[in-house]
């Protein structure tokens, strides 16, 4: 280990494992050290990430390959050596793939993309087996660019040197591993390697929490916003946020101008207490005051949520169509995404602005080509009519759409047409150009490069085309206007175009086109540079930030860092070390779950732990949110009470009675129950994970209930069923299948507790799955789990589970049923005989097929061999016996049984 620290990149470790290593899941089982709470340099820091990270990359290597029959690959076409090529480690090579268009044994086509670690073979892997067969033609290959557009070349580069004479006849695969952008740039990030990065923040959080926030005068006195905080409070009240989030933001605006030496502001968010309105409320004051701001957050979903809010209360705010909007922007992997999903968004996205951006720019079809065209137009109609008519001479003939846009080449003639029609057809075409174009301008361009003043030409330019059009539309001259050529500029009187209001439209287009100056740039890298130097809020994940790492960037004085408790603090020292950042505000909460973690090792090293959590662990003032706007009283009162020592308070919305929705009969139904399953079946599947059939019965009732219910009400519901394991999360799934169908006003989603984290509906309903003896409820004890699955509720949470069983556990879950019981909360199933009748049922059903299973089992080979006879009589009377018994229940025997 200690040697791969000093490798030159996180891709070299990686190539300097065997195949042996990569399958060896404890290859590093004692090399990683638990990452500590403080630190006495910048380079003690960034050194303890190391292990764990190459701990945590090679874990989910080895979850890969053992994984590798439902991994996606494609058939690799051509591959020969890259120009780059300088063995023996610039092993780069280009590579073409072979179309596939069917799916190979449930396998859908791959296409790589930059970042993904690929096991470039000669066989398609059907088993982890096959790549030991094959150890000696089995590589791993990083892709490290994009495809050419133009040769669908990709260029890649390989672990070992290829044989390419020597293999030219075999046919080779890409098989799809991972994709290691993100630790590869936190790599980098640990390293110091961006572009002008800066340990500036980092150095104030290697020790103990200074104090000296507690006595800056500065930020207690509330003035140093100077003439922006009467501006600001203003925003803020329009926002209508409680005293808790309006208090969070102008403590966070405070920290603007004051000096004192802790960059780090922490705003605590339990859950439902509205931090996603509190933060995008935040960044419209930043925007307001053009404090130029960076707000992250670990996943794009988070991101998104983010960006929306604000786009929702720009938009809202905004007196001139979406002008202002190039001051927001928002990046990142398009296809992970999907901006189309999130109303508006697409105004605000780089990929977006970026091709709007290169259209207007464009020297001969773009903003400045049409812009002087029009003005030609109007200036000399006569001038431009002649030229039309001169073109009629020539051989080739084009559209006068084609004329108009000045593309003459290789293209043939239309008809002569009389000056009016020319007129029309041009000042029209050119007409809607500009209004796509002006669009553009006031949507996509920073503020800075186009001012209020210029936008209010703008749109006094397009209120004067709508004019003119109009016009230009009802006119009715019964002489043709060909009669009169020689006389060019009377054409605006028979069109019926008042004098002044063609004299103002054509000065305001002079006043534009010499007012507006666009950047000369023609290539798409170039306008994305443009976009992330100019914006003043800037969105996207830790992660992405790397690309703000280029030179000429303009400083970023503020990062914001959104759901920061569910970021790793190595990945976080991403965005950290921008240069020029000045104070870093994160927003989060660390009672709820924290990165997710692939590696056991890694995990027992606190890799997961994020900055947010260990800044509160050195005893970082935290600014609470504590009204929440989600749960009912009845749900919210025990995590309050557990796991935020009472602070939480619920907001008036949530203590009217209309919040108190009942959506099936019975008091086991009502805001908030424990559902007492006792004669529940815990069981492990081939996974290691757990499910419980009894419970996935229960719930599935349930569901049945609520749909008849909703097909006779129609009132909107939204369910969604949590359960800690990924097999029950299954089992489940399976259940209630038939109720998953989409319809907007019913829906049915069932996750796992860290697949709900954010997440929100009507109706929770838990599934606990542990039912034992001894009280083993193994990583359910986790109190943030715990925490998370208890607060999504809106108006009823229903937690189904074995009483018993988290009574004897000792851990958080004994308190939830103590709780229960006490607030008369608590109900055995025998309150409901249909839903005891259908637990029964389960149970008779779940003891046959153990039985029969049992039967089975205790017939071996040998024993099949050597009495063949007697066996097959004691087989089929089995099977006679139990299906005669579950023929009588209405239980069927699972597929391929008998």
């Amino acid at each position: 280990m200690e040697e791969c620290l000093h490798r030159a990149s996180l891709i070299s470790v990686v190539f300097s494992w065997t195949l042996d290593d990569l399958l060896n899941e404890t290859l590093f089982k004692y090399q990683v050290p638990k990452i500590p709470k403080t630190f006495l340099s910048t380079n003690d820091y960034t050194n303890s990430f190391f292990p764990a990270l190459i701990e945590e990359t090679h874990s989910d290597l080895y979850s890969s390959l053992m994984s590798v029959p439902k991994a996606s690959f494609c058939e690799i076409r051509t591959m020969e050596i890259s120009k780059v090529f300088n063995p023996p480690y610039d092993l780069f090579y280009k590579i073409t793939l072979k179309n596939i268009t069917d799916e190979v044994y449930g396998v859908g086509k791959y296409e790589p993309e930059v970042g993904d670690l690929i096991a470039f073979t000669n066989i398609r892997p059907r088993s982890v087996d096959d790549l030991s067969r094959i150890k000696r033609y089995c590589h791993i290959a990083y892709i490290h660019g994009s495809k050419d557009e133009f040769t669908d070349e990709i260029p890649i580069l390989l672990s070992y040197e290829f044989d390419l004479k020597r293999n030219k006849a075999q046919k080779l695969y890409a098989v799809c591993l991972i994709n290691m952008t993100t630790n590869v740039r936190i790599w980098k990030a640990l390293n110091s390697e961006m572009e002008g990065s800066d340990m500036n923040i980092i150095q104030k959080v290697l020790q103990p929490y200074s104090r000296m926030e507690q006595n800056c005068q500065t930020c207690l006195s509330g003035v140093n916003l100077g003439r922006s905080n009467s501006r600001v409070k203003t925003i803020i009240k329009a926002q209508n946020l409680n005293e808790s989030q309006k208090d969070a933001i102008l403590s966070c605006l405070h920290m603007k101008k004051c000096h004192h030496n802790d960059p780090i502001k922490l705003i605590w968010g339990p859950p439902g207490t509205g931090k996603t309105k509190t933060v995008a409320s935040m960044l419209f004051c930043l925007l307001k005051l053009r404090i130029r701001t960076l707000t992250c957050a670990p996943t794009n979903t988070a991101v998104l949520a983010v960006v929306s809010r604000l786009h929702s209360i720009a938009k809202d705010s905004l007196e001139h169509g979406s002008y202002g909007l190039g001051d927001i922007l928002l990046f990142g992997n398009s296809k992970r995404m999907k901006i189309e999903s999130y109303k508006g968004l697409g105004e605000v996205f780089l990929d977006n602005r970026v091709d709007d951006l290169l259209y207007c720019f464009s020297p001969m079809t773009g903003w400045k080509n049409c812009l002087e065209s029009m003005i030609s137009l109007l200036k000399d109609p006569e001038e431009q009519y002649a030229l039309y008519l001169n073109s009629k001479h020539n051989e080739n003939v084009m559209s006068l759409e084609e004329f108009a846009v000045g593309n003459y080449n290789d293209k043939k003639v239309s008809v002569g047409m009389s000056m009016e029609q020319f007129f029309k057809q041009k000042f029209c075409c050119f007409g809607g150009k500009l209004k796509s174009l002006m669009k553009t301008l006031c949507t996509h361009l920073p503020t800075s490069f186009v001012s209020l003043k210029v936008a209010m030409k703008i749109f006094r330019v397009l209120e004067l085309l709508k004019s003119l059009e109009v016009s230009l539309s009802q006119s009715k001259q019964k002489q043709s206007l060909n009669d009169h050529f020689g006389v060019g500029q009377r054409i605006f009187s028979w069109f019926g175009w008042l004098s002044f209001e063609k004299e103002e439209f054509l000065h305001t287009l002079c006043f534009l086109c010499e007012t507006i100056k666009l950047p000369k740039l023609t290539s798409k890298y170039g306008i994305s540079q443009f976009c992330l130097k100019n914006a003043c809020l800037l969105f996207c994940t830790a992660s992405s930030s790397s690309k703000l790492y280029t030179e000429g960037m303009k400083r970023v004085e503020f990062l914001v860092i959104d759901e920061a408790a569910q970021l790793k603090e190595c990945e976080s020292a991403i965005p950290l070390q921008l240069h020029g950042l000045k104070r870093c505000i994160l927003i989060g909460d660390e009672r709820q779950l924290p990165a997710m973690v692939k590696s056991k090792i890694a995990d027992r090293a606190e890799f997961g732990r994020s900055l947010f959590e260990r800044l509160v662990l050195l005893g970082y003032k935290k600014h609470m949110l504590d009204v929440q706007y989600r749960m009912h009283p009845s749900i919210s009162m025990f995590p309050s009470k557990e796991f935020y020592d009472g602070q939480l308070s619920d907001a008036n919305i949530v203590r009217e009675i209309s919040y108190n929705k009942r959506f099936l009969e019975g008091k086991m139904y009502g805001s908030y129950s424990f559902i007492n399953i006792s004669k529940g079946k815990e069981q492990c599947n081939h996974d290691h994970s757990l499910k419980n059939v009894i419970e996935a019965a229960a719930i599935s009732e349930i569901i049945g209930r609520l749909k008849k219910e909703f097909v006779r009400a129609r009132n909107k519901v939204s369910i969604g069923i949590i359960s800690p394991y990924k097999a029950q999360v299954h089992e489940i799934q399976e259940k209630v299948k038939q109720y998953m169908v989409s319809d907007p006003n019913f829906s049915v989603s069932v996750r796992s507790v860290d697949g709900f984290q954010g997440g929100e509906e009507d109706i929770i309903i838990i599934s606990t799955v542990r039912s034992n003896l001894s009280g083993k409820v193994g990583f359910l004890s986790n109190r943030q789990r715990a925490n998370v699955a208890i607060t999504r509720a809106r108006y009823c949470l229903w937690i189904v589970g074995n009483a018993t069983t988290l009574v004897n556990s000792n851990s958080v879950w004994r308190k939830v049923v103590v709780d229960a019981k006490e607030r008369d909360c608590f109900h055995n199933t025998d309150e409901d005989k249909k839903l005891d009748q259908v637990i029964e049922d389960a149970c008779f059903e779940f003891e046959l097929l153990d039985e029969s299973a049992s039967a089975f089992n205790k017939l071996s080979i040998r024993d099949m061999s050597e009495t063949s006879t007697f066996s097959s009589h004691y087989c089929i009377t089995n099977l006679v016996r139990l299906s005669g018994a579950v023929s009588a229940t209405g239980v069927r025997f699972p597929s391929g049984f008998c």
